[in-house]
């Protein structure tokens, strides 16, 4: 087995023992918030699902520039996983989100600034992996793709200030005086974003490991032909 094969399978043992901890953390760890009781402990992981989706996004804006610039399947590789991955969290994000709105404020949706802005930013890419799937050439296809991330991407600001733009329903946390939570919640939010981030990584380098293969395949598979 190959180097980068056995560093694959500790990364996805980290990440199952990172999940565990993480588990553990929200679930008995974090004391119970006074007025939303239970209901609260969603907060560790409907946030950190979000800062995944939007480091995924990051990823293939950085990517799809780079390909832009230089060229190589490498980098369409990696945009390509990223938007792919970031548009699984972002679903995460929107079906917790509905969770948590049902329970609080006894609807599954409202237009809020912020549920408005995470919604067209799944749709965009969700046009994003339709348009992967419907251009045949891979130079085209590539350079779509690219330019859709791109201009994808300039959404995330957007949905990160809503609540600092416009009046919203969604709590401020995090803002330029602190963290708004108690040491043990605080604790347990990173240790979830952590486990969340590392299951990101392990998931990307999996899923651009299998369009190498694909390639592999379809390259030996002409020259059958």
């Amino acid at each position: 087995m190959k180097t980068r094969e056995w560093a694959g399978l500790a990364l996805t043992g980290l990440s199952a023992l990172a999940m565990m901890a993480a588990i553990y953390a929200a679930l008995v760890y974090a004391p119970t918030e006074r007025v939303m009781g239970a209901l609260q402990r969603i907060f560790y992981f409907h946030v950190p699902v979000a800062v995944v989706a939007f480091l995924s996004f990051g990823v293939s804006f950085v990517a799809s520039i780079g390909y832009l610039a230089r060229g190589g399947r490498r980098w369409d590789q990696v945009a390509y996983a990223a938007a792919e991955i970031g548009e699984v969290f972002a679903s995460l994000v929107i079906l917790t989100g509905m969770m948590w709105a049902r329970a609080a404020w006894n609807t599954w949706w409202t237009w809020d600034p912020r549920l408005t802005t995470t919604l067209v930013l799944w749709l965009i890419y969700a046009g994003y992996l339709i348009l992967r799937g419907s251009v045949e050439d891979e130079i085209r296809r590539a350079r779509y793709s690219a330019v859709v991330a791109i201009l994808g991407f300039l959404d995330v600001p957007v949905v990160f200030m809503a609540i600092r733009w416009w009046r919203t329903i969604h709590p401020v946390v995090f803002d330029s005086s602190g963290v708004n939570l108690e040491p043990a919640m605080l604790s347990a939010f990173l240790i979830s974003l952590a486990a969340f981030v590392i299951l990101y990584v392990a998931l990307l380098l999996a899923r651009v490991r299998q369009e190498s293969l694909a390639d592999e395949v379809e390259f030996l598979r002409r020259r059958v032909q």
